[in-house]
């Protein structure tokens, strides 16, 4: 259970022919100490000798230790845990001792100092030892982790057993950032998790965050995976949220492309593996957006000409598309999956007065062409929409395009990219799947390519 490479200790010969030993300092180095799997009923509970020297010691300083905590858990590796610095203090069996450690955290990299108290052990027993402490965990590098980028800070309690702890605490980070947008946000968190020491598998109870203006909360698990690093999954539930904030974090695009209040519930899931967090970042869910405007003048414009037209009203739509104010905000509801870094919208309705739009599309994070397909429904008829001589063209496709009680209904098509989009009718009136629109679009990526001088 125990090995040292080496200590020293200094005590009087006196203290050892009485079989009694007051030590004030013990210097050890390079110190194993593992603890076994947990114990099942059918094995027999060995006594534990009582000691034959009554030995107490005031210090003990220990360098290069390590605390391996073997499992009987099936497909499970001993959970091994570096400690840089290790100090006790009022060493003495049947009693608890005091601690400082510096334990060195493997990712991210850094150093977390912790202080409390440990014991009595319970040498039946290992795992049922008592532990408590306060930690700090300072000025840490999240680009160790890769696609992450910030400096964290983090402090809080922990308590309960050594197979079974118990941890509250938060965190800061400033420079919050994913590295495929680099935007900087400030990240704060608290939260309340457990820790099986069995395993290294951690439940997080709750997860308070607030990102920038928006606030959210998690609970899930994250499970070590053998070789591989870790399995999160959570459930992610933002009452309140700010879009611009969400579309900041995820694209480097600048000024993200809308702004307005976000409520999201989903599921978040980052796979184990050594590769960039938004290339296996794996979300769906559920979005609902309110008071939406699109920081685009160009975009904003069409959308409050599309309104107007919509509810009948095509000679204020020119006005509206001079003018350097938003008229109308946009209400959106949408379910989506995220994965891979290309956000697959399976259902969007977005809506403004006069008119509702139903789309189905693809959005890649990296800023490449984005394509979404679907139909509008208006309260006026198409030939209501416009003025003059094509208010008249258009009178006999009124009954062609109008499916329900009034207005119409028009197939629409929005792609490009975030500088350079189109707003327009469909020439087709098909419905496809964001599988086959994600589809047609690497098709036409690969046709431009090969037009393209060698």
């Amino acid at each position: 259970m125990l090995s040292v490479k080496s200590f020293t200790f200094r005590t009087t010969l006196s203290d050892l022919l009485h079989l009694r030993a007051n030590l004030a300092r013990v210097d050890v180095d390079g110190m194993e100490l593992h603890i076994p799997p947990n114990r099942t009923g059918e094995i027999e509970q060995t006594k534990m000798p009582k000691a034959r020297i009554a030995l107490t010691v005031a210090k003990i300083y220990c360098r290069n230790v390590k605390l391996i905590i073997e499992t009987s858990t099936p497909g499970k590796d001993p959970i091994q845990i570096d400690i840089k610095r290790l100090d006790l203090t009022d060493v003495g069996a049947g009693q608890p001792l005091r601690y400082v450690a510096d334990v060195i955290n493997p990712k991210p990299v850094g150093i977390v100092h912790a202080s409390g108290r440990f014991g009595p052990w319970e040498g039946d027993d290992p795992r049922s030892t008592p532990l408590n402490g306060i930690y700090t965990f300072e000025n840490v590098d999240l680009s160790t982790i890769k696609g992450l980028r910030g400096v964290l800070t983090s402090s809080g309690t922990f308590q309960g057993k050594l197979g079974r702890i118990t941890v509250d605490g938060a965190t800061s980070t400033p420079d919050f950032a994913l590295d495929v947008s680099g935007h900087p946000m400030p990240l704060e968190t608290t939260f309340s998790a457990f820790v099986d020491g069995t395993t290294g598998d951690t439940t997080l109870n709750v997860v308070r965050a607030q990102l920038a203006q928006s606030r959210f909360s998690c609970s899930g698990g994250i499970m070590r995976v053998p070789g591989k690093g870790h399995d999160i999954a959570l459930t992610v539930m933002m009452p309140e949220g700010r879009i611009e904030d969400i579309l900041r974090l995820v694209m480097k695009a600048t000024p993200t492309l809308m702004q307005g209040a976000v409520s999201f519930h989903g599921r978040l899931h980052l796979p184990p593996g050594n590769v960039r967090v938004v290339e296996k970042m794996q979300l769906t869910g559920n979005l609902r957006m309110q008071n939406v405007e699109f920081t685009s003048a160009k975009l904003q414009k069409q959308v409050d000409s599309l309104s107007l037209r919509a509810q009948g009203k095509p000679g204020e739509a020119k006005a509206a598309a001079s003018g350097p104010q938003a008229e109308v905000t946009s209400e959106m509801a949408a379910t989506f999956n995220l994965a891979n870094a290309m956000l697959m919208v399976r259902s969007l309705e977005y809506q403004v007065p006069g008119a509702k739009v139903n789309l189905i599309g693809v959005y890649p994070l990296d800023g490449r062409e984005f394509d979404f397909r679907g139909h509008v429904q208006t309260d006026a008829t198409a030939s209501e929409m416009l003025t003059g001589w094509k208010s008249l063209l258009m009178k006999p496709f009124d009954g062609l395009l109008q499916k329900g009680a009034k207005g119409a209904n028009i197939p629409i098509e929005i792609s490009g990219s975030h500088g350079n989009f189109n707003v327009g009718f469909a020439m087709h009136n098909e419905d496809k799947t964001p599988e086959e629109i994600l589809a047609d679009l690497d098709a036409k990526s690969k046709e431009h390519e090969s037009a393209q001088p060698h």
